[in-house]
């Protein structure tokens, strides 16, 4: 019996051995095949993130966002008060220059501007005294004005375009004012249209409106954009500097401008300081219309034919710019001279040359991670050999 149970210890004891060796085997192929896919995972790591320095076209750009405009518009008013009598036009509507678009009643202008022409007929005929002149000097200077009033009392467009508003009724009152205008071109006279300003009345009561003109008219064929542009960006800018726009409700529909004007004041919104800078069309598409918003991009610097790397692995700190080249297998912070930035390729003058290999940063939050599969090392793995497993959480059983 003794014999027997000798004889059975051996023989587990031996299939222990057998299976320690066996999985000691396992393990260190398994080893064996991580390491090598790690160093493989790494050479094509390395390689991945170096690019080529190569020739090619860099181009910097700002950009801004505003809304189109008409290069000219006026708000036009009456030269005179007076009582709606006719309006001719509807917002929309496309007027050519010289005609009428809303009239007042002139009863009474009328019978002033008779009465004047006939005081100054009385007046001419006698100027051979001082007193007698000084006489007809009033006369003609009150027939003056009233003409001007009857003049006053119709609304002309300056030129041709199309109504965009129509601020009064008929029936309603309208009062002369002082003229504005907006648009690149303004104007300040009144009367038979060419004038801007005074306002209609209100459409749901009668009274004298003050906000806007009578009648708002816009040159529909005369676009721009008026683009917000922070202070950074704006001394960067130049008039003459070409630029593209696009339109937010019009995606794939594209315009060419270029810069015209360069507002010399700025606006302040939430702590931010802006300056308008107006981009005229060079011809705008036909689905573009006023008030459109857009977003507008000027070429501001621009290089051909040159060095250039991607601008993400460009660095500058404390007034020096580098970048970080392999060399030999080794990684070499490089000092360069950089020209013309753009937003993804930055164009180099010195410290390269074409082919050199430079090293791109480093995707942020990536890591390699290893251990033996299902021995918890280095990821977290899980598995029945778990608790031999290093740091980093293995989860295993017994």
């Amino acid at each position: 019996m003794k014999l027997s149970t000798k004889r059975g210890a051996l023989i587990v004891n031996g299939t222990l051995a057998v299976l320690l060796l066996g999985g000691a085997g396992i393990a260190y192929s398994s080893l064996g095949g991580e390491s090598s896919s790690a160093e493989a995972a790494g050479s094509a790591g390395a390689a991945a993130r170096t690019v080529a320095v190569t020739r090619g076209t860099v181009v910097a750009s700002v950009s801004a966002s505003g809304a189109v405009t008409s290069a000219r518009s006026r708000s036009l008013g009456f030269g005179t008060g007076g009582t709606v009598e006719k309006i001719y036009v509807a917002p929309g509507d496309k007027v050519r220059a010289g005609q009428i678009l809303a009239r007042l009643d002139d009863t009474a202008a009328r019978e002033s501007l008779d009465a004047a022409a006939a005081a100054l007929d009385s007046a001419d005929d006698d100027t051979s005294t001082a007193a007698s002149y000084a006489r007809y000097v009033t006369a003609r200077n009150t027939y003056r004005e009233a003409r001007r009033t009857a003049a006053g009392t119709v609304i002309k467009a300056p030129f041709a375009g199309t109504v965009t508003a129509v601020n009064g009724t008929v029936g309603g009152s309208a009062s002369g004012s002082s003229a504005s205008a907006s648009g690149s071109e303004s104007g300040s006279a009144s009367g038979s249209g060419s004038g801007s300003g005074a306002s209609g009345s209100n459409a749901s009561n009668g009274s004298t409106a003050r906000s806007g003109g009578f009648i708002e008219l816009a040159d529909t064929g005369r676009l721009q954009l008026v683009g917000n542009f922070t202070e950074s960006d704006v001394t960067r800018l130049k008039v003459g500097q070409q630029a593209a726009v696009r339109f937010d409700a019009l995606p794939g529909v594209t315009a060419g401008g270029e810069v015209t004007q360069i507002q010399p004041t700025a606006t302040t919104s939430d702590n931010v300081v802006q300056y308008p800078v107006t981009i005229s069309f060079a011809k705008a598409p036909e689905e573009v219309r006023l008030g459109q918003t857009a977003t507008v991009e000027v070429t501001v610097g621009r290089a051909e034919n040159v060095l250039a790397v991607p601008s993400s692995v460009v660095s500058t700190a404390g007034g020096r710019t580098t970048v970080t080249v392999l060399r030999d297998g080794r990684q070499v912070t490089t000092p360069v001279e950089v020209g013309v930035r753009g937003l993804t390729l930055t164009e180099i003058t010195s410290g390269l040359a074409e082919g050199d290999q430079v090293v791109r940063p480093a995707a942020a939050g990536t890591s390699q991670q290893g251990g033996f599969p299902g021995l918890g090392g280095g990821g977290g793995g899980t598995g029945r050999l778990g608790r031999i497993g290093g740091g980093g959480g293995g989860d295993g059983g017994r």
